[in-house]
């Protein structure tokens, strides 16, 4: 049943109909961009003369004569969307530079493995400039999803005749509403990443010059209240997540924009926040439940848990967004039994908790590292060996899998099956062994200078605890499942930890902890062995808390800004940037951007 529904709903949100170019002309989109286009394949129409009329595209008026085509040109802004959150899943767009600059993950180079030029070492560095690899991805990716939202908006509200088409009652500002929604989305990626932006409502006109931030700023909030009483609601817990915005995710999306207003405008909103995350916990704005078993947020039916508030859809041979990532070494598609499924390039992995003799860098640790130890980083050593999360990530069968890390001896415990070494540090007969280090543990002939070398230029095979919290992989003899598990974008837990937050700077640290173990809760199968309290609850185990929840999930640079951390600490071998660095919370205009548009102004310092 859910593979015939999810065709379905595939169908209306991210298919373009083949044929047929649903732009009224090559427009100049703002910001920086060459064309946003949908190319079209010619298509024929014969009429009663002898000789056939072709034509190349069908012009918005004639386009528009199906609810269908209507869902069509509206999901093209989604297609991109889906495109900038789960393409590559933690190389996408936006969540590379949310997490491969912090304390939580990195690119290290594997000898001549991923070293790239240096691209990932400059940035975990924070060494940007405006030609920084992947800056411009980014920028890339809002400014681009800004054009096709207001695009699709423009054509939808100047073309479709909703009554006629027979649409339900209140369609007409839902579609535009959801589009309207999905463009403050970009902006706010954009404002939380470079600061003031060019602000546009329509692709018409000339371009414009970056507003304030603050003008940025309530721009983003004025979409949303607009937006947000005319978008749907969820009313049925658990119905499914298409990719639709609903007025959840909106409100969500508002109660982050306020969240961050202090690194945003320096402006205080905590209580604004604090109000929409209650209303979203007590089902004003749709029905939503926190999940009791944690794979169900990112398993192969979670298109319909309870806690996912909006998600990107994933299905195996039709939109399938959801594969394994970079991280994976090279042998692990026997260890999965399943051999066909997701990337095996050995990349990215968790920044580590140990040094190069095997200590730690965990401030408060009782083997503590010669070398310092810090408050931030070593985000394995902050899961709590009883966590259920903390284990050999393995599928177990009929859609049922456990464990979000690859670590240790690469022994599947279901099935038995190997990771073997890929003829680097490891050769092929060998078994893996995935340390917390990266480091020059393992002697190489030729290398024997670099041996006990560590950092992020000095990985191997082995090096760093890899993320599997994505994308469970099924045996082969349940091919069928591949890629099914959809991208979470909001969930519902993040509601109660802004919520907590909120407590805590307001002084009520008992409210906040309490938020923190409802969630906490699901991953020990009896009491929590640290749970949080009103004692042990600062800024730190706040921050800690983060990590642990929402790894991977392309937050973790926001926070750290949040909290004056990502330039003033340290981590691992990341000295803090130093004063007067403050200008890194915000990454540079790419020179491409100033070259397309040149009323466009550097930000400070770069």
């Amino acid at each position: 049943m859910k593979n015939t529904i999810k065709r379905e709903q595939n169908a209306n949100m991210f298919e373009v109909l083949p044929g047929v170019s649903i732009l009224r002309t090559a427009k100049r989109y703002i910001f920086l961009m060459a064309f946003v286009a949908v190319l079209a394949f010619p298509t024929m129409f014969q009429s009663c003369s002898v000789e056939p009329e072709y034509y190349s595209q069908s012009v918005p008026e004639l386009f528009f004569d199906t609810q269908q085509k209507v869902y069509q040109r509206m999901g093209r802004p989604f297609t991109h969307w889906a495109w900038c959150m789960a393409d590559g899943q933690a190389h996408s767009n936006f969540i590379r530079l949310q997490e491969f600059t912090t304390d939580e993950m990195l690119v290290p180079s594997r000898y001549n493995d991923w070293y790239d030029g240096g691209a990932y070492l400059r940035s975990y560095n924070h060494d940007f400039t405006p030609t920084t690899p992947g800056v411009y991805d980014a920028w890339r990716a809002f400014s681009m999803g800004i054009a096709q939202a207001w695009s699709a908006k423009e054509d939808i509200d100047q073309y479709v005749d909703f009554n006629a088409l027979g649409f339900p009652e209140g369609s007409r500002e839902a579609v535009l509403m959801q589009l309207q929604t999905l463009s403050a989305f970009f902006y706010w990626f954009g404002l939380d990443m470079f600061g003031g932006l060019p602000l546009y409502t329509s692709n018409k006109g000339e371009n414009l010059p970056r507003s304030t931030d603050v003008e940025t700023f309530e721009f983003i909030e004025q979409l949303l209240i607009e937006a947000l009483p005319k978008l749907p609601k969820k009313t049925t817990l658990g119905a499914q997540e298409t990719g639709a915005i609903n007025q959840a995710a909106a409100a969500l999306l508002l109660a982050r924009l306020y969240f961050n207003a202090g690194s945003y405008i320096r402006q205080d909103r905590y209580a604004e926040c604090a109000a929409i995350c209650q209303d979203i916990i007590d089902g004003k704005y749709g029905s939503y439940k926190l999940e009791d078993e944690w794979t169900n947020i990112f398993g192969f039916d979670n298109d319909r848990s309870t806690e996912i508030i909006w998600s990107v859809p994933s299905q195996y041979a039709i939109s399938e967004r959801s594969v394994g990532p970079h991280s994976n070494h090279y042998g692990m598609g026997e260890y999965w039994d399943n051999g066909t499924i997701g990337s095996r390039n050995n990349g990215y992995c968790l920044v580590p908790s140990l040094d190069v003799e095997g200590k730690s860098y965990l401030q408060g640790s009782e083997n503590p590292s010669s070398k310092g130890t810090h408050r931030l980083g070593s985000p394995f050593a902050k899961f709590h060996d009883q966590d259920i999360r903390k284990q050999l990530r393995a599928y177990e069968g009929d859609g049922k899998w456990r464990g979000m890390f690859y670590f240790g001896k690469m022994v599947n415990p279901v099935t038995k099956k190997v990771c073997h070494g890929g003829n680097r540090e490891f050769t092929p007969t060998d078994t893996l062994v995935i340390v917390d280090q990266i480091a020059r543990l393992i002697p190489k002939p030729g290398s024997e200078g670099d041996h006990h070398k560590e950092g992020a230029r000095w990985g191997e095979e082995n090096s760093g605890v890899r993320l599997a919290k994505f994308s469970p992989i099924p045996w082969v003899s349940e091919l069928s499942r591949r890629g099914n598990p959809d991208i979470p974008v909001f969930r519902l837990a993040e509601a109660y930890y802004m919520l907590a937050e909120c407590k805590l700077r307001a002084g009520d640290e008992a409210g906040a902890a309490t938020l923190i173990n409802t969630v906490r809760e699901r991953y020990f199968t009896a009491d929590d062995p640290n749970p949080v309290t009103a004692s042990n609850l600062d800024e730190w185990r706040m921050l800690d808390e983060w990590m642990i929840e929402f790894i991977g999930e392309g937050r973790r640079r926001t926070d750290l800004v949040r909290w004056n951390k990502y330039t003033t600490e340290s981590w691992w071998d990341h000295p803090a940037d130093g004063p007067g660095k403050v200008h890194l919370n915000r990454f540079p205009v790419p020179e491409q951007a100033i070259a397309s548009n040149q009323l466009i102004e550097q930000n400070p310092n770069y």
